[in-house]
C-alpha cells in the first residue's frame, strides 16, 4: 500500500485517532498525531495535549479545577492575622540588636552554632543578625526566648521632628536653611 500525502499516512497510522472537527485541532504530545481534536490532561504531574485515543487508552483524566480549589473559589476569604511583630507599631527592633545578642550569646558561653541549635536556626542566619541583618519576626522571638534578653521596645517619640507636621504652608528646606545661617551668625 502507498500513501502519499501526509494527511492519508497519519491517519492510516493512527486509525480513529485523527478527528475531523476543525475547532479545536491540535497535535496530540502524546502519539504525534497532527491536527487532531486535542484536550487537557494530566500525565504524571504535567499537563499535556492529548487526543481522545490516547487519553482513553492511558487512562489519562482530562483537566479540571482541583476539587479544593472549585471549593475554596466560592468560600468568603477570611481575614488574615498579622503576626509581624515589627508591622504592628507597637514595638520595634532596638537599634543595638546585633551587639545584645552578641553580648547575652557570650555570656551563657555559647558560640554561634550552639545558640543556632538552641533556636532551630541555621549558622548562617545568626551570623547575619549578629552582623547587623535585620531579623525575621519568628528569628527575634527565639533570641529573645533562648538569650533571655529583649529586642523589641516601645518606640518612643525623644528628638524626632516631623516635617511639615502642621498646615499645608508649614517650613520648606530653604526656611530651614536661611533660619539656620541666622542661628550661626547670631
Amino acid at each position: 500500500m502507498f500513501i502519499n500525502s501526509p494527511a492519508k499516512l497519519t491517519k492510516a497510522f493512527m486509525g480513529n485517532c485523527l478527528d475531523v472537527q476543525l475547532s479545536s485541532m491540535g497535535d496530540c504530545e502524546i502519539c504525534g498525531a497532527m491536527k487532531v481534536k486535542t484536550s487537557a490532561v494530566f500525565m504524571g504531574k504535567a499537563e499535556v495535549q492529548s487526543c481522545t485515543r490516547c487519553s482513553e487508552k492511558l487512562g489519562m483524566q482530562k483537566k479540571g479545577v482541583a476539587p479544593g480549589i472549585a471549593k475554596a473559589s466560592h468560600m468568603k476569604p477570611r481575614p488574615k492575622k498579622s503576626s509581624h511583630l515589627m508591622m504592628k507599631g507597637a514595638k520595634e527592633l532596638v537599634h543595638d540588636f546585633a551587639q545584645r545578642i552578641i553580648k547575652a550569646r557570650e555570656l551563657k558561653g555559647w558560640d554561634k552554632k550552639m545558640l543556632a541549635k538552641k533556636c532551630a536556626e541555621r549558622v548562617n542566619v545568626i551570623q547575619a543578625v549578629e552582623s547587623g541583618k535585620t531579623p525575621t519576626d519568628s528569628v527575634v522571638r527565639k533570641l529573645e526566648r533562648m538569650l533571655d534578653i529583649d529586642l523589641m521596645e516601645v518606640p518612643s517619640n525623644d528628638g524626632e521632628q516631623f516635617v511639615n507636621s502642621g498646615s499645608s504652608s508649614g517650613m520648606t528646606l530653604g526656611d530651614f536653611l536661611a533660619k539656620a545661617r541666622k542661628d550661626l551668625n547670631d
